[in-house]
């Protein structure tokens, strides 16, 4: 059998179902028994996720619901499967999208990869909604190393000051518009020599995972971009104790693919919203000619401001498995 919508080798996550299907979820396998598992442990982090004042006017539970893999509150050993209902939907505000494919979203590749079989409410499978099972996964990686992460909005389209954002979130609000901006998640106590040093360095891995999120566009580490501009002898992260601590960290806590203990640092660029109130002039593929796309549904104006858990989660899920691959070298 082929997983080609899966990740990980040794703590392996498989995300399901679709928008407005019966249900999204998660799928995880490397699941030690004998963990304590929940409902209550996953309260905190998909509240988070939840929507705000700028968010879609789309409420669900989200309670999780555990189908395999938990047995008397502890977690098997075997494949851990976790899903969570859809009861508050709207199929038909998408009938349009059958032939007017939304700008910047992912109506029109999904119909040509899947030869027009796509499930194409809500996005489908490319949803946000399905960030749910990354969450999910988040919370049970938790359960086996807990790492000291946190995250913050460090832009709003393109504005640094914090103090500005909630008039620019306004003023997208009355246009009908959308923004977008970075986050910069940080690894305080980071675990060393996590990674490889080739295709599963822990950029390679944190990549892959962090660009899984549908918002997401750009991802560099420690001074990122900004490091191209500096001079090596500026650019280098010191040595100023046997522990490995540097003076910079311009690297980001990494050097040859592999966590040298300093604070693990990553920037995300999170696009706006595709799906706008604002009106578009978009083509029609069905009537062959331009036309005035009016978006129906509930969507987030700043998806950006419900993405800071899900990245989280994201990096959770990398390091975790690393830090299981880690082990090998330990025995």
């Amino acid at each position: 059998m082929l997983f080609l919508n899966s990740f990980g080798t040794l703590f392996k996550v498989s995300i399901i179902g679709s928008s407005h299907g019966p249900m999204v979820g998660v799928l995880i396998d490397g699941v030690k028994p004998g963990l304590k598992m929940t409902k209550d442990l996953f309260s905190d982090q998909l509240a988070r996720r939840k929507p705000g004042a700028y968010g879609t006017p789309r409420k669900e539970d989200d309670e999780p619901v555990f189908l395999s893999g938990v047995f008397n509150d502890y977690t098997t050993g075997t494949p851990l499967l976790i899903s969570f209902e859809n009861n508050n939907q709207k199929p038909k505000d998408y009938e349009t999208l059958k032939s007017i494919y939304r700008p910047s979203h992912s109506d029109y590749v999904a119909n040509l990869k899947y030869h027009g079989f796509n499930d194409y409410r809500g996005g489908g499978t490319f949803s946000g909604r399905l960030t749910l099972g990354l969450v999910a996964a988040g919370v049970v990686a938790d359960s086996i190393y807990k790492f000291d992460i946190s995250s913050e909005i460090e832009s709003l389209n393109g504005v640094m000051d914090k103090t500005l954002f909630k008039d620019i979130l306004e003023k997208a609000k009355i246009e009908g518009d959308s923004v977008g901006g970075v986050v910069k998640i940080t690894v305080k106590n980071m675990k060393k020599a996590l990674g490889e040093p080739y295709f599963d360095s822990v950029e390679s891995v944190l990549s892959h995972l962090l660009f899984s999120v549908g918002a997401v566009k750009g991802v560099s580490f420690g001074a990122g971009f900004s490091g191209t501009k500096m001079l090596g002898s500026a650019y280098n992260d010191l040595f100023i104790n046997k522990d490995g601590k540097t003076l910079t960290n311009h690297d980001g806590g990494i050097q040859g693919g592999i966590t040298n203990g300093n604070d693990l640092v990553i920037n995300v660029a999170v696009k706006p919203t595709p799906s706008i109130k604002k009106s578009q002039e978009t083509f029609d593929f069905k009537n062959e000619k331009m036309t005035n796309l009016q978006i129906e549904g509930r969507h987030d104006q700043a998806i950006i401001l419900r993405s800071l858990v899900v990245l989280e989660s994201a990096v959770k899920i990398g390091l975790v498995d690393l830090y299981l691959r880690s082990k090998v070298y330990e025995n």
